[in-house]
């Protein structure tokens, strides 16, 4: 293990069993920071960890739905209980169920909501106590640049994006200096999102869209470069697409 930061920091990511959230909590025990790795899928989650381990870095899993508000608070005050703090939160557990609107496949705009919107909230509302008691910490959200943009199929979780984007902006504006806020905005990345497509029109299109990919490590560096800031510096947000994503 390559350890290139001077200040550890016990940082819990959610959604870490896969795609961004397995890539940045890689690259962040490899930097010498304590990971808490949340998901549902816990036999993922500790393949992950294992590896981590392996390699030098210290990482501890919890089995978390982030749609459940108790659950969150309470994989929180562990975190806080085994390690004595949280300094970061990295809400990226997230869902693309893409359609059209006229599909009508309303109980997947819920499944967005609750995971992209009120899992967001959730993260948010177990964290934000302790960096009050702290006098700091950060919040991290995963957005993606269809909080920017809306194209076809996109309408609902564009909107749930454009929502964890306006939160996590209104936290930043509502907290004291030291509770820092950053926004990372990814464009088509390598990641499972798109396998859970159910409609074969936005599936079709999806195809086309996703031409381009980046590693999802080109996301974790980015959330690495925003954690690596002095304590002064608060980047709000980092937009990071392929280079043919146009």
């Amino acid at each position: 293990m390559t350890t290139t930061t001077s200040n550890p920091k016990v940082v819990l990511v959610t959604g870490a069993s896969s795609g961004i959230g397995e890539a940045t909590a890689v690259r962040l025990a490899a930097e010498g920071h304590d990971v808490v790795l949340a998901a549902r899928r816990t036999d993922r989650l500790d393949a992950v960890a294992e590896k981590i381990r392996s390699d030098g870095g210290r990482a501890a899993t919890l089995s978390l739905d982030v749609t459940d508000a108790d659950a969150v608070r309470t994989a929180v005050d562990t975190v806080v209980q085994e390690h004595g703090r949280i300094d970061v939160i990295v809400n990226n557990a997230g869902v693309m169920p893409l359609s059209r609107l006229d599909a009508l496949l309303v109980h997947e705009w819920d499944q967005m909501i609750d995971v992209n919107v009120r899992g967001l909230l959730h993260g948010i509302a177990a964290v934000l106590p302790h960096f009050r008691r702290q006098g700091g910490g950060h919040v991290v959200t995963v957005a993606s640049v269809g909080a920017h943009e809306v194209y076809p199929t996109s309408a609902v979780y564009s909107a749930t994006k454009f929502a964890a984007w306006a939160i996590t902006e209104g936290l930043r504006l509502e907290s004291d200096p030291g509770i820092r806020a950053t926004t990372i905005t990814p464009g088509t990345v390598e990641s499972e999102l798109a396998d859970h497509v159910t409609d074969p029109g936005a599936a079709e299109y999806m195809r086309t869209f996703r031409r381009n990919l980046i590693p999802a490590d080109a996301i974790a560096r980015a959330i690495s470069f925003a954690l690596a800031q002095p304590a002064d510096v608060d980047v709000n947000e980092i937009i990071v697409r392929p280079a043919a994503q146009r």
